[in-house]
């Protein structure tokens, strides 16, 4: 139950960050900025045993000072792992880096080993996408008795490049307004589209909201997509009714940064038959510095993804 609680928190207090580097990934002048959480290096051989966690912390501070990353504090991360019995010791593998990045809003994970092999001290990281699982390494080394400071400098700025050279294959790609209604499009063409009707009822902080941002998206998409859409002044009548219920709420601040949670229910119906076509939810995250703007946006990111699965089953 407490494990239930929190997650839905967990994954609002990651949307700031995640949300932040998106807004910026989406201009297409400005580098990728991608969410980095570091976990603390294995270090199993004796000689070695107390070096994993402070390797792990100079690799964090070295990263924090590339201006193309936002780092996730160690500290923070240790809190929110441990409300869910997990730790920054141990192997991340690419199975449980999905689950990690849920947890914190990181789209990368780095982790790796310490161990000496003869006279030399070896460092050897591992950077994972959270979302596509991809891995990559890399390694430094030196003497034995080498500093582990600037050691896990270079390991910090191989980890960057890796980074910053390799951020779409560790990133999923994000669908745009423009990427959906043309993918929709290409699914639908050639086929008679029914007249739609949307009534989808949203709130926000418990208040009734009068221009509901999901009904908004979801009837704009559908017109773009060459969809007749109806409502109780038009003179047509819907072939399908889409129904729901739609609510946002605040998630946290974060300096000037407000992030909110949305949720969307709804039902396509077959008016003539009262079949159900479809039932589908999807829950989204945004954030802006103006908090009901935030929640709209939750709410319009929520209607994209649905529509992209509803609409061609509107003519199936």
């Amino acid at each position: 139950m407490k494990n239930s609680i929190l997650l839905p928190l967990l994954l609002v207090a990651g949307a700031i960050v995640r949300a932040t580097a998106q807004d910026v990934s989406s201009n297409s002048s400005s580098p990728q900025i991608l969410t980095v959480a570091v976990f603390d290096f294995t270090s199993q051989d004796e000689s070695v045993r107390d070096l994993g966690g402070k390797i792990a912390a100079l690799v964090n501070a070295n990263l924090s000072a590339e201006p193309n990353l936002n780092i996730v504090e160690r500290a923070e991360l240790d809190k929110v792992l441990g409300e869910q019995e997990m730790t920054l010791s141990g192997t991340v593998t690419p199975d449980s880096a999905a689950k990690i990045g849920q947890l914190t809003g990181a789209k990368v994970l780095v982790t790796g080993r310490v161990f000496q092999a003869g006279d030399e001290l070896i460092l050897v990281s591992k950077t994972i996408g959270t979302e596509t699982s991809r891995v990559y390494g890399e390694m430094v080394k030196g003497a034995s008795d080498a500093s582990i400071s600037d050691l896990s400098e270079q390991l910090a700025k191989k980890i960057a490049a890796d980074i910053a050279e390799k951020g779409d294959t560790l990133v999923a790609r994000v669908d745009t307004h423009e990427d959906r209604v043309a993918e929709i499009k290409k699914e639908i063409a050639g086929k008679k589209l029914p007249a739609v009707s949307v009534k989808i009822t949203e709130q926000h902080f418990g208040q009734p909201v009068i221009d509901p941002a999901a009904q908004t998206e979801l009837s704009l998409i559908l017109q773009q997509c060459g969809y007749t859409v109806v409502d109780d002044l038009s003179t047509n009548r819907a072939d399908v009714e889409i129904t729901g219920e739609a609510f946002s709420e605040f998630g946290m601040s974060k300096g000037n940064l407000k992030s909110c949670r949305a949720r969307i229910e709804i039902k396509a119906r077959d008016v003539a038959s009262g079949n159900i076509i479809s039932v589908d939810r999807q829950t989204s995250l945004a954030v802006d510095i103006a908090e009901h703007i935030a929640a709209k946006t939750a709410l319009e990111n929520g209607a994209g993804e649905l529509a992209e699965r509803l609409l061609p089953k509107l003519v199936q």
